[in-house]
């Protein structure tokens, strides 16, 4: 089978990186969300179930068909809205049920329609990489961020990382990986009591439909979604060189949610972050076998699905530094990447440079993400500063 053929120990690493990353990052919050409405240890369990599985499938089957890497997540900053709202409104379970299939069917619709595709269509590349270069930055200040925490295991890191480049690029992110962990159960500080052995049973939840769940929960769920999930990773898969339908794959993303909303899956997207992880050059040096990457990190969200508290204890048993470390070290080669793209046009480098600092404060409005409004002032600054000036041919 071509897949195992194209497979590598470096997109393998990636992989696992990548749900490492993906799980670790955020899984509190969705905790979070779900214990908001109410939710039991066993409708928790069942998010994850449901999450893990659309993920899994969606990530898997479409880069094996594609052989192209498509990285499917769980929504963080919806996840975020819905922890927040869910508190402040009292909401059910089922209401919150209800929202996420609304949510579901908007998001379908965006896909369906290619208006979302149009949309990132007109945006220029330049602006585009900066997008994602500002998302992926906050990873990198934070993984040397932990060294005040954590000292001796960034360091360490690092420097094996910095070795492995000069000796061994290719593995470079596969000794980092190594020597953190090694360090981490050095020092006894893998959190082994996180394991437990279960299985995840889905549990079906009735959706109630009500106007203050949909204008409180499933448009926020959707606009942050699209603007602080999806854009960006249409950025992160255009700034690695891919040519994806888009359209199709959010529709897909779409219909999953739909089908999984009932058991907890609130909203799956293209994913940013875990992309970059996977597109880029330390996954495979081949750019045509990265997919294999996607489809192991497809393969493990099913597990982590299926197995339920066992492999999301696993990942949480990590220290959290750890996941900082190596995701911010992983993402070096793409951050650079993404910056230089934005900065080597100079007609687009004062925008880009814009749409790059507003994406990396962080800065939230009207509960929208820094990735919305980073477009946002990116694409102002271009219609300022060259609406009805004639294009000056670009130098070489």
């Amino acid at each position: 089978m071509r897949f195992f053929r194209d497979l590598s120990l470096s997109a393998a690493t990636a992989g696992f990186v990548a749900v490492l990353v993906g799980f670790t990052s955020s899984v509190a919050i969705v905790f979070q969300a779900a214990q908001a409405f109410g939710a039991t240890p066993a409708q928790i369990t069942s998010w994850m179930w449901a999450l893990g599985l659309g993920m899994g499938l969606c990530s898997a089957i479409p880069s094996l068909i594609l052989r192209q890497p498509v990285m499917v997540a769980w929504s963080t900053p919806g996840a975020a809205v819905l922890a927040s709202a869910g508190l402040a409104g009292g909401f059910s379970m089922a209401e919150a049920i209800g929202a996420f299939l609304i949510c579901g069917a908007l998001i379908t619709l965006a896909g369906a329609t290619g208006w979302f595709e149009r949309v990132m269509n007109r945006i220029p590349m330049a602006v585009a990489a900066a997008l994602l270069a500002g998302v992926l930055a906050r990873f990198g200040l934070q993984a040397f961020g932990a060294a005040q925490t954590a000292l001796a295991l960034v360091v360490l890191m690092l420097l094996v990382y910095l070795l492995a480049r000069r000796l061994a690029p290719r593995y470079a992110v596969v000794f980092t990986l190594v020597a953190g962990v090694a360090q981490v159960l050095a020092t006894g500080r893998f959190n082994a009591g996180a394991l437990t052995l279960e299985w995840a049973v889905p549990v079906f939840t009735a959706p109630q439909f009500s106007v203050a769940a949909f204008t409180s929960l499933a448009l926020p769920l959707f606009i942050v979604t699209m603007a602080s999930q999806n854009l960006p990773g249409v950025a992160a898969i255009r700034a690695a060189g891919y040519d994806m339908p888009i359209s199709r794959i959010l529709t897909v993303t779409g219909i999953a949610t739909l089908v999984l909303a009932p058991f907890g899956a609130f909203a799956l997207n293209l994913s940013a972050i875990t992309a970059a992880i996977c597109m880029g050059p330390e996954a495979h040096p081949d750019r045509d076998k990265r997919y294999t990457a996607a489809v192991l990190c497809g393969v493990l969200y099913l597990a982590v699905g299926l197995v339920g508290a066992l492999v999301t204890g696993m990942l949480i048993a990590f220290p959290r530094e750890l996941v900082m470390a190596i995701a911010g070290i992983a993402l070096l080669g793409s951050i650079g990447g993404g910056l230089h793209t934005a900065l080597q046009d100079e007609r687009h480098r004062e925008a880009a440079l814009i749409t790059f600092l507003v994406t990396l404060s962080g800065v939230v409005i009207a509960g929208i993400g820094s990735a919305f409004w980073g477009v946002v002032a990116g694409a102002l600054a271009l219609f300022v500063q060259q609406y009805g000036v004639p294009q000056k041919p670009t130098r070489p």
